[in-house]
């Protein structure tokens, strides 16, 4: 299984970084919902997602390391269905075409020493950014279990549910992916104080879908949160931390509300967060996974790429 690359490398994977803020701000695209899905239909949009995801690949080859390429379906379960106008059989389709798209970008870069995993990518059910929409174990996994189904008989190699706010919803997307049998990722985001939307700490919420699931994620992620939003969390001694194999940060420092309400991108600066991540892996040594998340761009990547980790061979 290709997979097996993650675990056997000394060195991290990259991302990419913020896809959806760099289409809106930088590229002038109104992506309905937030899915940047819409774009495998036009001409354009194809060329567009392509250059972008090649620019990343390129800096993943540069730098000697593998590379996660994400499947353009953060905003494509069934859960938007509805708002993006779509029928269930669209919505498999869609994710379908967009493995198929991630799969051919693959086919023409990947190399022996820069190995690509295609990435599914899984979004809440709700608004990402806010605890208002919580579901249990059950509900998550009838919501879910659609696109994850059609993710994995596409042909990924693994999954990622980002951007997640609570531990009800995580469960039942890691029960959806082990029906068949797919390696999950379960990405939470943090506010500014290094806790959940939900206000539960990150901690007990690794605890408890570990519990629930008998540990199936492959590993968590913490994404779309700023690295001095959680890196006192991450001082602990604790074994929960050994459990965290990704971090995709933002750019900004502002928080979800801020971020949400903003009209001009807050870009941060990169080569700082290419230190802070750094940093990150000092606290994090089964990280595997590295790259950016909102406000993120190739700058960004490119400066998390030359910060080695901590386990890598001199």
């Amino acid at each position: 299984m290709r997979i097996q690359t993650l675990n056997k490398t000394r060195r991290f994977f990259l991302s990419d970084g913020g896809l959806e803020t760099f289409l809106i701000f930088e590229k002038g695209y109104d992506l309905p919902c937030f899915s940047a899905a819409a774009l495998l239909y036009t001409d354009q949009g194809r060329a567009d997602l392509r250059a972008y995801f090649e620019r990343f690949i390129e800096i993943a080859k540069s730098s000697g390391r593998g590379f996660v390429l994400d499947a353009p379906t953060w905003r494509a379960g069934t859960a938007w269905a509805g708002p993006l106008g779509q029928t269930l059989k669209q919505v498999i389709e869609t994710n379908q075409d967009a493995v198929s798209f991630v799969s051919a970008l693959r086919a023409q870069h990947e190399t022996k020493d820069c190995p690509i995993l295609i990435n599914g990518l899984v979004g809440p059910a709700g608004d990402a950014y806010a605890p208002d929409t919580v579901i249990a174990q059950q509900e998550a996994l009838l919501i879910h279990a659609p696109q994850i189904h059609a993710l994995g008989k596409a042909g990924v190699d693994m999954i990622s549910a980002m951007t997640l706010t609570h531990t009800g919803e995580a469960i039942g997307i890691v029960q959806a992916a082990q029906e068949i049998d797919v390696p999950i990722v379960i990405a939470f985001t943090l506010e500014t104080d290094g806790h959940l939307p939900s206000g539960q700490p990150l901690g007990e919420a690794i605890a408890q879908v570990d519990a629930a699931t008998n540990n199936g994620p492959l590993y968590y992620m913490i994404n779309c949160a700023h690295p001095d939003h959680f890196r006192n969390v991450l001082d602990t001694p604790a074994t929960w931390t050994l459990r965290i194999g990704g971090i995709r940060s933002n750019a900004s420092r502002q928080s979800h509300a801020e971020l949400d309400a903003a009209e001009i991108l807050d870009d941060g600066d990169p080569v700082e967060l290419g230190k802070l991540s750094a940093d990150l892996l000092a606290h994090l040594p089964n990280i595997r996974v590295l790259g950016g998340c909102c406000g993120t761009d190739h700058r960004h990547v490119g400066c998390i790429a030359g910060h080695d980790h901590p386990m890598t061979a001199a």
